[in-house]
C-alpha cells in the first residue's frame, strides 16, 4: 500500500470532519454564542486570564497536548495490525476526542474557565469533585512516570540529543525574557529560537553525552534511573517558575518542531514513494494482549485523551477571546493530534522497514512492539528524512528531540497541574497551610511519579512499555469517559441532544472498565502489589464516578429548565441568567448555582 495514498484519505477525513461534523457540535449541541463574553475578557488579570488570538492560542493549546503518547501508543498499536489502529486514530479523533475537547473547553468557559474536576461538584455532584480529583491526580503520576521513562529512555539511546534538549532551557527562558520586557510578539524570536536548537541537533551530533559511567559510579543498575532524577529535579523547579519565563516560550519553539516533524514525514513519504511493507491485521502471536479492549487504551492520545481535557480547562479556557472559537481550538487541536498518530503510524509501517520480513522481526511480540515504540518512531522519520537529503544519523538525533521536546513539555505542563491538583485536594481535606505551601505541595507532586518511574523490573523498557504504559492509557481514557459524562449532563440541561457525546462516552468507560478488570487479574498472578492496588482503587473510584454520572443524567433528563443554571444562554437556549456588559455581548452566571451566587462571584 503506497502510505501518501493512506496520507491524503485520512486527512481528507480529518478535514471533513472539521467542515461538517465541528461546525453540527458548534451549533446543535454546544450551542456556542459569539456574543458572549469569555472568562478570558471578564477576569482579564495579564497573568492567567488573557484575551489570545485563536491561531496563537492554538498553538499553545496543540503543543501543550501534543506530547509523546500520540507517538508512543499508535507506535505500539500496529502490532495488532496498522488497519485497525489507523481506523481506531480515524474515527477516535473526529467522533471522540473533537468531541471531548471542544466540548471540555466549552463547558469551562461557561464556568469561569475552571478546571474539570472542580466542574464536576457543579454538573454532577460534590462528592464527584472529590472521585473526579482523585482520579486526576493518579492520571497525572502515571503521566510524569510514563514520560520521565520515555524521555530517559532516548537520552540513553540518542545521546547526541543531550546538548540541544538542555540547552533549550537557557534558550527558552532568554526568549521568554525578551519577548516579557520588550512586549513583543512571540513569532520572530520563537523562529530563531527554533534555528539555534536545529543548530545544537548538529553540535549534539558532534559531541554526544553519554552518563553510563557517572550512573555506573553511582550505583543506578540503568543509566535511564539518572536522567529520571535529573528530570524531576528539574519538573520540580520548572513548576514553580512563572509560565511566561519557560514554558511558554517552550511552547513558541515546540509548536514550529511539531508542524516541521509533520511535514518532513509527509513530504519524506511523498518523494520517497514509501509503500507500507506492515500487515493490514497482525496475526499475533499467542498469549498477546487482545485487541479488544487494549488497542482503544493503547491508543489514548491520538484518538481521544482524557489529558486534553485538564488542559483545555485548565488553561486555555482562560485564554478564550471569543466562545466560536472554541471550535477552531478545541476540535481543530484534537484534529491536529490525530495528524500526528497518523504521522506515527506511517513511520513505523513505512518508513522502519522495507520488508514485511523486516518489519516482522521489530514486532514479532508485544514486549517488543512496547520496547521499540520510541526507537521505531525515530528511525522511521530518520528514514523520511534521508529521503530529502539528509544524513540518517543526524537525522535521528533531530527526530529524538522532537520526541523528546513534545514529552518534556507534557510533564513539564503535567507536574504543574499535579501541585495544582495537590493543592486542591489538600483545599477539600481542610489542610489550608499545606495548599499555600508551594515547596511541600511540588515536592509531593512529584513523590508519586518519581517512585513509579524507578521501578525495577520490565528490562531496558521498565514498566513505561509495559504494563505501566497501559494502566496510564486505561486511566487517560477512564478520564475521558468522565469528562464526557459531564460535558453530556451539561449538553442535557440545556435541552440539547446529547447522543454525540453519550456514544463515545459508553464505548470508552465500556473499553476501559473491562481493561481494569483484566489488568487488575494479571497484576494479582504475577504478585505485582504496588499496581494491583492501584488498579483496584482507580477501578473503584470509577465505578463509584460513573453511578454518580448515571444519576445527574436521569436528573438532568427530568428537567424541565432551558438552561443549566450554571451558564448563560447560548444561541437557540431563550433561558438562563445572564446581564448585560454595557457592550451589548452577553455575560452569562458561571457560578454553578443561583443567579444571586454568581453575582457575588462577580462582585469579587
Amino acid at each position: 500500500m503506497p502510505a501518501i495514498v493512506v496520507v491524503l484519505a485520512v486527512m481528507a477525513m480529518f478535514a471533513l470532519g472539521y467542515r461538517y461534523y465541528s461546525r453540527y457540535l458548534a451549533g446543535r449541541v454546544y450551542g456556542l454564542d459569539p456574543g458572549y463574553v469569555t472568562p478570558a475578557h471578564r477576569f482579564t488579570d495579564g497573568v492567567d486570564f488573557v484575551p489570545t488570538n485563536k491561531h496563537v492560542l492554538f498553538g499553545h493549546h496543540f503543543t501543550s497536548i501534543a506530547g509523546a503518547a500520540p507517538i508512543v501508543g499508535p507506535a505500539i498499536a500496529v502490532f495488532w495490525g496498522w488497519g485497525p489502529a489507523l481506523a481506531w486514530v480515524v474515527l477516535g479523533t473526529i467522533f471522540a476526542a473533537g468531541v471531548h475537547d471542544f466540548g471540555a473547553l466549552a463547558v469551562s468557559v461557561r464556568h469561569r474557565a475552571r478546571n474539570i474536576g472542580t466542574l464536576a461538584a457543579d454538573v454532577i455532584s460534590k462528592r464527584a469533585r472529590a472521585l473526579f480529583l482523585l482520579i486526576i491526580l493518579f492520571l497525572l503520576t502515571l503521566v510524569n512516570a510514563v514520560f520521565a521513562v520515555v524521555i530517559g529512555n532516548l537520552l540513553v539511546a540518542y545521546p547526541g540529543a543531550v546538548i540541544p534538549i538542555f540547552v533549550e532551557i537557557p534558550l527558552a527562558i532568554a526568549i521568554g525574557q525578551y519577548i516579557y520586557r520588550s512586549r513583543s510578539a512571540a513569532l520572530v524570536p520563537s523562529i530563531i529560537g527554533v534555528i539555534a536548537l536545529y543548530f545544537l541537533i548538529w553540535v549534539g551530533n558532534i559531541w554526544p553525552i553519554e552518563i553510563t559511567g557517572a550512573a555506573d559510579a553511582l550505583g543506578f543498575d540503568q543509566p535511564r534511573n539518572l536522567w529520571v532524577i535529573i528530570l524531576f529535579a528539574y519538573t520540580f523547579i520548572a513548576s514553580r517558575l512563572p509560565v511566561w519565563l519557560l514554558l511558554q516560550p517552550r511552547d513558541y519553539i515546540n509548536s514550529h518542531q511539531l508542524f516541521i516533524a509533520l511535514a518532513v514525514i509527509f513530504t519524506g513519504v511523498l518523494v520517497g514513494m514509501d509503500r507500507i511493507v506492515a500487515p493490514l491485521v497482525n496475526d499475533v502471536p499467542a498469549g498477546s494482549p487482545s485487541i479488544f479492549p487494549f488497542l482503544f487504551i493503547t491508543v489514548a492520545c491520538g484518538a481521544i485523551s482524557g489529558f486534553h481535557s485538564l488542559v483545555a480547562s485548565g488553561t486555555t479556557a482562560k485564554q478564550l477571546d471569543k466562545e466560536t472559537d472554541a471550535r477552531y481550538v478545541g476540535y481543530g487541536g484534537a484534529i491536529g493530534e490525530g495528524s500526528l498518530a497518523l504521522g506515527s503510524i506511517i513511520a513505523v509501517t513505512a518508513g522502519v522497514a522495507a520488508t514485511r520480513a523486516e518489519w516482522d522481526g521489530l514486532y514479532a511480540t508485544h514486549t517488543d512492539a512496547s520496547g521499540g515504540a520510541t526507537r521505531n518512531f525515530v528511525n522511521g522519520i530518520a528514514s523520511f528524512a534521508e529521503n530529502l537529503g539528509f544524513e540518517f544519523q543526524l537525522a535521528t538525533v533531530f527526530a529524538a528531540v522532537v520526541v523528546i521536546s513534545f514529552a518534556a513539555t507534557t510533564m513539564d505542563t503535567g507536574v504543574r497541574l499535579q501541585r495544582y491538583i495537590v493543592q486542591e485536594i489538600a483545599e477539600l481535606a481542610g489542610w489550608r497551610r499545606l495548599s499555600r505551601h508551594l515547596t511541600l505541595t511540588g515536592l509531593l507532586a512529584i513523590a508519586a511519579p518519581l517512585a513509579l518511574a524507578l521501578l525495577p523490573g520490565g528490562g531496558d523498557a521498565g514498566y513505561t512499555f509495559g504494563v505501566l504504559w497501559r494502566l496510564f492509557g486505561t486511566t487517560n481514557q477512564l478520564t475521558a469517559g468522565l469528562a464526557l459524562a459531564m460535558i453530556a449532563v451539561w449538553v442535557l440541561r440545556r435541552r440539547r441532544n446529547p447522543v454525540a457525546i453519550v456514544v463515545p462516552l459508553v464505548f470508552l468507560l465500556l473499553m476501559t472498565t473491562w481493561a481494569l478488570i483484566v489488568q487488575l487479574r494479571e497484576f494479582i498472578e504475577a504478585d505485582e502489589w504496588v499496581l494491583a492496588p492501584l488498579d483496584a482503587l482507580i477501578f473503584v473510584l470509577a465505578l463509584w464516578l460513573i453511578v454518580e454520572a448515571v444519576l445527574a443524567l436521569r436528573r438532568a433528563s427530568g428537567q424541565t429548565t432551558e438552561a443549566d443554571p450554571g451558564d448563560g444562554p447560548g444561541p437557540d437556549t431563550g433561558g438562563g441568567a445572564s446581564e448585560p456588559d454595557g457592550t451589548g455581548r452577553t455575560v452569562g452566571v458561571e457560578s454553578g448555582g443561583s443567579a444571586e451566587v454568581g453575582a457575588a462571584d462577580d462582585r469579587r
